[in-house]
């Protein structure tokens, strides 16, 4: 009933308005050379297209604007729509953007050109914690260069907040998401920008309540073709709420420009799993129950980053610029997961133990940054010198209790035995570097060399080890006009990715991959990689534009699993149990006695170590024009498709990097209706299947299509009306899941358990109302 309702309510205002006039622009800003109004901005019916840069290096712009029509709620919801983008989550979560479908380690993410600490052990930083509402554009940065850190072989996701020197006035936005299971929730913010104490400050408030309910069933076997094991039916609902305050301060300063700007954000969200499992495909009765699961996560995360910059141009054309960054994470979890089990040895399956795990982890991510460079003319080039420094501070600790009682109908014991693992890293990074650049007639190039160095200290309860990483990382680009209308760029380029925090880490973890033991390495090197990227691009007419882009990362010292030979954890126990039932029967035995047991593990102490190789490779394709050569100007379109692929050795044979989408699709249009002054649009997604492979599982991951709708009624140019629809095509992520004990039984397909897993979510209708001054 509200889907029809806030359908209905957005057609009539389509009818009653369809005779309105159309208004032109508001009055002009107080500084039309430096700011634009910011009611143009948000209810203008002009079609936005991806930007053409003018980059030497291969960079993809993309303004607010292009994304704003779809109503996306966080930075998220924008990168799915832009080429070579995937994400791995769960149906309608976008956390861990993967660019060039690698791990999300593998993409650097920076907020106005500076790095964020995340809260994932690969060092990644989630993407869907940033509202969309704060962001100007997005620039996606195929190839490092050396003024901006190497930590990036997929590339570089640069998220330019709103800048108070770009904008004049202000806007409201409040709005409602109705979700599938008739949950309600609100969206809400406030954006105002204009002079203060002789510069410009813009500041903006959001709230967005975030709301997600899954549904799961997962069938397990013995193997595949194999005997029916259970049936597991989950509920999964993802509940919250996302607050950020943003500001920007531009001022003129005596000789320079200053420019202050900072962001909060605070995520409160709670997943709640209610699990049932069954030893029959269909049945709901008690007679086949087996568990009753039940996990609440309570997470309380919040993101700050302040940055400052004071540039003085110089009269020989040369530029010096000082700037600071600040940012800080924190996030504090509480993770209860109990279960009631049932003996499936009677029937109906009797009450066998209820069990119950408490985590708590505190984690605590600083890093402050100071970075000066000088640029100057050197005869018809520019020569750019800086140094940057970043010193990185973590701190994480967590606590586990386990508690269980036999006795049926008893409520569990309290959680008061705790065991706690405690760690500390803490890196200090100076980075130097020199670029030169230069143009002349058809072509622009580029050429540097950055030179990191990374000083670090890992502490933890095994103690204290130092770490140090020294590398040089050379960059060229080139940028070759055709014509008018043509361009190529070519980039090569050295980087590197850092290793996982818990492969550093020299804590020995339990059953990490099925029965065998994990413990990190403090000796780990960096990954290295060679890029290349050979781009070509063509303008199509005096807004469109198509590209192809091909590209190739040489990865070495890949960080892989590895065996110790030390025995698991699991097989010292299994080993005691031998001697024990031996000595019982043989009392007075000893070690030479015919018989005695000898330790035989199948199950063994990993770690991480520079061992593996790998290629990434690929072409991506990307269109964005309005369809005038056709006789249709309001009409526009867009299309980017990437075809992605890799190839990895490990102790199993090749595969790709784990969990890269073999593609990603996006194509779409939206429709002006000048006379109307509304528009509408479709959007449509398709990832393509993925694959990832771990000691004792391997995983195949397929998702279904992602249909988005949109339809919007402006009201001169200070209101506006939108009505956006999301997962219309109820889009499904189907599992398979190969699971192990061991390595040999990996290798001899000796299954542990088959699982074959599929989660769906319903559509999503989010109704929003702007004003703008």
């Amino acid at each position: 009933m509200t889907k029809r309702l806030l359908a209905l309510a957005l057609l009539n205002a389509l009818a009653s308005a369809a005779s309105a006039e159309t208004v032109v622009d508001a009055a002009a800003a107080p500084d039309p050379a430096t700011a634009t109004e910011l009611d143009k901005v948000i209810v203008t019916g002009e079609i936005t297209y991806r930007d053409r840069t003018d980059d030497t290096a291969p960079v993809l712009v993309y303004d607010l604007d292009y994304f704003q029509r779809f109503e996306p709620r966080t930075v998220g919801d924008m990168l799915k729509r832009v080429p070579s983008v995937s994400f791995i989550s769960d149906v309608l979560e976008y956390d861990g953007a993967r660019l060039r479908g690698l791990d999300p380690g593998y993409t650097q993410i920076l907020i106005n050109g500076k790095k964020v600490p995340g809260g994932g052990d690969d060092r990644s930083f989630f993407v869907d914690r940033i509202p969309a509402e704060v962001v100007e554009r997005i620039e996606i940065v195929r190839n490092a260069s050396a003024n901006r850190s190497g930590d990036a072989i997929a590339g570089a996701i640069n998220i330019v907040l709103r800048d108070a020197y770009e904008f004049d006035g202000g806007y409201v936005r409040a709005g409602i998401s109705h979700f599938d299971d008739g949950e309600v929730k609100p969206t809400a913010a406030v954006v105002a920008s204009g002079e203060l104490a002789g510069g410009r400050v813009l500041a903006g408030v959001s709230h967005q309540g975030r709301y997600n309910p899954k549904k799961k069933v997962s069938l397990r076997y013995d193997e595949p073709g194999g005997d029916f094991d259970n049936r597991e039916d989950q509920d999964d609902t993802r509940d919250g709420t996302d607050d950020s305050f943003n500001f920007s301060y531009v001022s003129e300063i005596g000789a320079g420009k200053l420019a202050l700007s900072g962001l909060i954000v605070r995520t409160d969200r709670t997943e709640t799993e209610h699990s049932l499992e069954y030893n029959d495909r269909t049945s709901t009765s008690r007679d086949n129950l087996l568990s009753v699961n039940d996990q609440v996560v309570d997470i309380r995360q919040q993101n700050v980053a302040l940055q400052g910059e004071y540039g003085i141009e110089h009269a020989d054309g040369g530029k010096t610029e000082l700037s600071f960054n600040v940012a800080r994470m924190t996030d504090d979890t509480r993770d209860v997961e109990e279960e009631i089990g049932y003996d499936d040895e009677d029937a109906p399956p009797s009450f066998d133990e209820y069990e119950g795990t408490l985590q708590v982890s505190d984690l605590r991510d600083r890093e402050n940054g100071l970075s000066v460079s000088h640029s100057l003319a050197v005869g018809a080039a520019k020569m750019e010198f800086g140094i940057d420094y970043l010193r990185k501070q973590r701190d994480f600790a967590l606590r586990v209790s386990e508690v269980d009682t036999d006795e049926e109908g008893a409520p569990l014991p309290p959680y008061v035995e705790f065991d706690l693992e405690r760690s500390t890293i803490d890196e200090r990074r100076v980075d130097p570097y020199l670029m030169f650049t230069g143009a002349g007639g058809a072509l622009a190039w580029e050429a540097g060399l950055r030179y990191e160095t990374t000083r670090g200290r890992i502490e933890s309860a095994e103690g204290r080890r130092d770490t140090d990483y020294n590398l040089p990382l050379p960059s060229a680009h080139l940028r070759w006009d055709l014509g008018d209308a043509d361009r190529l760029n070519f980039s090569v380029a050295r980087s590197v990715r850092r290793p996982n925090f818990n492969f550093l880490l020299p804590i020995r973890r339990e059953g990490e991959y099925g029965d065998n033991d994990f413990i990190g390495n403090p000796d780990l090197e960096l990954e290295k990689a060679w890029g290349v990227d050979l781009g070509f691009e063509h303008r199509l007419g005096k807004r469109g534009v198509v590209g192809v882009n091909l590209f190739y990362r040489d990865v070495k010292d890949l960080i892989e699993l590895t065996n110790t030979g030390n025995p698991s954890e699991t097989s010292l126990e299994d080993f005691e149990d031998e001697i024990a039932e031996f000595l019982e029967a043989n009392p007075g035995a000893t070690p030479q006695t015919p018989g005695y047991p000898v330790l035989d593990p199948d199950s063994f102490l990993y770690s991480a170590a520079n061992v593996g190789d790998g290629e990434v490779y690929g072409v991506e394709f990307d269109l964005s024009t309005p369809l005038t050569a056709l006789g249709l100007p309001d009409t526009g379109v867009f299309l980017n498709y990437s075809w992605l692929d890799s190839n990895v050795n490990d102790a199993l044979g090749g595969r790709r990097f784990n969990d890269q989408a073999r593609s990603v699709l996006n194509v779409g249009f939206i429709q002006d209706l000048p006379s109307l002054d509304a528009n509408f649009g479709l959007s449509y997604r398709r990832q393509g299947s993925a694959y990832g492979r771990l000691l004792a599982e391997e995983v195949q991951t397929r998702y279904g299509a992602d249909l988005e709708a949109f339809i919007e009624k402006r009201f001169g140019t200070q209101w506006s009306l939108r009505l956006t629809g999301t997962n219309l095509l109820n889009a499904s992520k189907d599992e398979t899941f190969h699971k192990f004990n061991t390595l040999g039984e990996q290798i001899e397909r000796d299954y542990d358990e088959y699982e074959i897993e599929s989660e769906k979510a319903g559509p999503v209708y989010q109704f929003v109302a702007r004003y703008a001054w």
